[in-house]
């Protein structure tokens, strides 16, 4: 009976016990529910410093989102630090896969912000109505303190389909209002002289970077304005017909700073065009004024038109053939390209490179990058090619149809060799099969 009633008690004890842990734990979670409920009654009292921070990492349809929780979540979602980069996408529903900015938020944007931006680009597509789109966002813009500006069309023709007078009297607006430009990009734009002097007129102290290539209304007066008045510019990109002597002279001038890059399109729009050339002693000067400059320039002319060029000692540091090249100017390149630091060949004929690429090695002793697309080198000059450059070769993008094997290297074994001269793992670069 005894043991009986023990059990029993012991039961009844430990029936209790439970019950004790199990109100303890419904206890403990209730305790929890309501932390949390009070954490989140919190979210809305978060101080605008923390929301900004949130917020900033937010992409912008996220953020839109967000604005929709409550008051203060709104109020953080127009908080001017919030606007002063800005992207407008302007594409048409025939694009639909190209993301586009809400009418409705450029409304509130133009209503709101405008003159909160300062970091602005407008990418449009190849629609006419895109760019009438940016143009009319930009004549809004008359409150506007922007310091940089770009207008990138994502496929021609796009902004050189509007009249001009209409995209000068847009592009107008943020010139006289803004009044401290710093970077302003319009490659491909009907821009023209007398709207560069209104630029200049209003921007000169704080413009620091022109890139303005395929402008067909602009000439070389117009580029020599900006050189002379805007004395800090560092950054510039143009076509080859608006480089002159008289360019080059005035970013050489004392009271100019010393420039960082150059980058010059040399473009040709007919076969057998004729190009101009460039004084060896305007080269000098721009050098002697510049020392570490960046001279950039692209090459997409026919083989009959190269004439003119690689004649003279040049200080170009990146350069780039978009279309076949001959054997003969890619060894003028190893003559006449001392400062040469980055060389990509996209096509050549069916003769191999072998002696130009052994020229350049010797000759352009800071190069440290190239790339071949569609040319032919033996497998021996290569090797000797990269054992002259040695481990400064930083990048090496040659294609594996590139390489002719010969009586030393095949294509089994040229890596190991190559790989042993850089310092570092190398293959040739391969064609995709899918």
């Amino acid at each position: 009976m005894k043991r009986g009633l023990q059990g029993n008690e012991q039961e009844d004890g430990g029936g209790t016990s439970g019950g004790c842990q199990k109100t303890l734990k419904r206890s403990r979670k209730q305790r929890r529910e309501k932390d949390l409920e009070e954490e989140g009654a919190h979210w809305e009292c978060l101080p605008q410093e923390i929301l900004l921070h949130i917020f900033q990492y937010l992409p912008l349809l996220d953020r839109a989102y967000a604005s929709q929780v409550c008051r203060g979540w709104n109020q953080a979602f127009h908080m001017p630090e919030l606007w002063r980069c800005f992207e407008f996408e302007l594409n048409q529903p025939a694009s639909s896969y190209l993301k586009a900015t809400h009418p409705d938020l450029i409304k509130q944007i133009i209503k709101r912000h405008s003159n909160h931006l300062q970091y602005v680009s407008f990418k449009v597509d190849s629609s006419r109505e895109s760019a009438e789109a940016a143009c009319d966002i930009l004549s809004q813009l008359v409150n506007c303190s922007l310091k940089t500006l770009g207008l990138i069309s994502t496929a021609r023709p796009s902004f050189m389909e509007l009249p001009k007078s209409h995209f000068i009297s847009a592009l107008t607006v943020v010139f006289v209002n803004s009044k401290s430009l710093s970077s302003l990009k319009i490659d491909d734009t009907p821009v023209d002289d007398p709207s560069l002097k209104v630029l200049v007129a209003n921007n000169s102290d704080t413009l620091k970077l022109l890139k303005m290539s395929s402008c067909p209304h602009v000439s070389p007066a117009g580029i020599l304005c900006v050189a002379d008045q805007c004395h800090g510019l560092r950054e510039l990109a143009l076509n080859y017909h608006l480089l002159s002597d008289e360019l080059l002279i005035a970013l050489s001038s004392e009271k100019h700073v010393h420039l960082d890059h150059l980058r010059i399109d040399v473009v040709s729009e007919n076969p057998g065009q004729q190009f101009h050339t460039i004084k060896k002693s305007s080269w000098d000067a721009m050098v002697r004024h510049s020392p570490k400059f960046n001279l950039v320039m692209y090459f997409f002319l026919y083989e009959d038109e190269f004439g003119p060029f690689f004649r003279d000692e040049i200080p170009v540091t990146h350069l780039y053939f978009g279309r076949s090249v001959s054997k003969d100017v890619l060894g003028r390149v190893g003559l006449t390209c001392p400062r040469l630091v980055e060389l990509v060949v996209c096509a050549n004929g069916l003769r191999p490179l072998d002696e130009e690429l052994i020229r350049i090695a010797q000759r352009c002793t800071q190069l440290s990058a190239i790339g071949l697309g569609e040319c032919e080198v033996s497998c021996s000059a290569f090797v000797e090619f990269v054992k002259m450059c040695g481990d400064r070769l930083t990048q090496l993008s040659i294609m594996e149809e590139v390489l002719v094997p010969d009586h030393r290297y095949g294509l089994d074994d040229i890596h190991w060799e190559v790989s042993k001269h850089l310092g570092r793992v190398w293959f040739p670069d391969m064609m995709p099969t899918w």
